[in-house]
């Protein structure tokens, strides 16, 4: 199974959602990879690289997320004649796989996927990050589990979005409870499938991320048998293709920006962000407000320690057979930006 997680990454089908966009020039669409989808390159202008259209991949939750909300990056790019074309997915590996086939230009996601997709020769740069948000991400149980401990999930069922933030949580906690991964079912399911799965019972626990964790407190009463303190980091992690990145300096820098001002905005109001976003997620304010307030906040650039914090987690995955080679992820990285 481990052998063919790359290429079950590579060919993950996504989920398809329809959110319509924020901003009056903007345009949301599915998550679905379309392969045939022009590059980034493909709409700019003659002779300069500069693309006049920004695709941007976008998650139910995330800064992002937020940016998408406000609107004001729209508005930004607009005045410079740039269109912002916003794509919703179920999570980061479907999110960077549509990177991969050229179908996004940007994107954020947690720390696990831009590991699986460089070893996939996903052509991504690193943009920026954010702080540390390890409370975000949990193992949990159903409400009347007898599990009491990680250690009890041996031979047990565990749900989680393959290729995703949560699955470093997993083999940490794991490797923690003196577990190997081998120990456990892994079941892969997308966020919507696994929560389906937990409340149905045809699972034992599941690890996943918020809005969804937060989610499943309020509504499924589920229990956090560990999250992330003192095991993972849990950075929020923004990604550019190369060739993206290299032609269209300016427009990344506006990104940056904006990104650093809606997180200024969102750690101080994390009610008014709720009752903005649960309209267009579909989660109750009470779940999103939950979320909000045990992230973290502030846009920081990328550095050696960060590189060093997402090579070891690269090496922790070759060693499991979880990636097929091993990479260097500092070659993810520009220069200007190491």
């Amino acid at each position: 199974m481990k052998k063919n997680l790359i290429m079950s990454f590579v060919l993950s089908t996504v989920l398809v959602t329809v959110l319509s966009g924020c901003g009056a020039d903007s345009k949301s669409t599915t998550g679905a990879v379309d392969t045939k989808a022009p590059t980034s390159t493909a709409k700019a202008d003659e002779g300069k690289g500069k693309s006049t259209t920004l695709r941007i991949g976008y998650q139910k939750y995330g800064t992002v997320n937020f940016l998408k909300a406000n609107g004001e990056l729209d508005k930004a790019l607009k005045e410079k004649g740039i269109t912002i074309q916003w794509t919703e997915f179920p999570g980061g590996p479907q999110l960077l796989e549509a990177m991969n086939v050229g179908s996004i230009d940007v994107g954020h996601t947690g720390e696990a996927p831009p590991i699986f997709a460089q070893a996939a020769g996903t052509p991504l740069v690193y943009l920026g990050h954010e702080p540390a948000s390890p409370a975000s991400e949990a193992i949990l149980i159903p409400e009347k589990s007898e599990i009491k401990s990680v250690a009890d999930l041996k031979g047990k069922k565990v749900a989680l979005n393959k290729g995703s933030n949560v699955h470093y949580l997993l083999v940490k906690q794991l490797e923690k409870a003196g577990l190997k991964y081998e120990d456990i079912q892994v079941a892969f399911l997308p966020p919507a499938d696994a929560r389906a799965a937990f409340e149905k019972g045809s699972v034992d626990a599941w690890v996943i991320w918020d809005p969804f964790f937060a989610a499943a407190e309020t509504s499924a009463k589920a229990k956090i048998l560990a999250d992330g303190k003192d095991t993972v980091a849990n950075h929020e992690f923004y990604l550019a293709t190369r060739t993206y990145a290299e032609n269209n300096k300016d427009t990344v820098k506006t990104i940056l920006d904006q990104l650093a001002k809606v997180d200024v905005w969102s750690k101080d109001h994390p009610k008014e962000l709720a009752e903005t976003l649960s309209p267009q997620l579909g989660i109750d304010v009470p779940s999103l407000e939950r979320a909000a307030k045990r992230r973290a906040y502030g846009i920081q650039p990328i550095d050696d320690a960060l590189i060093n914090e997402q090579q070891k987690i690269a090496d922790t995955f070759f060693k499991l057979g979880l990636i097929p080679k091993e990479i260097k992820v500092k070659e993810a990285v520009l220069p200007a930006t190491k």
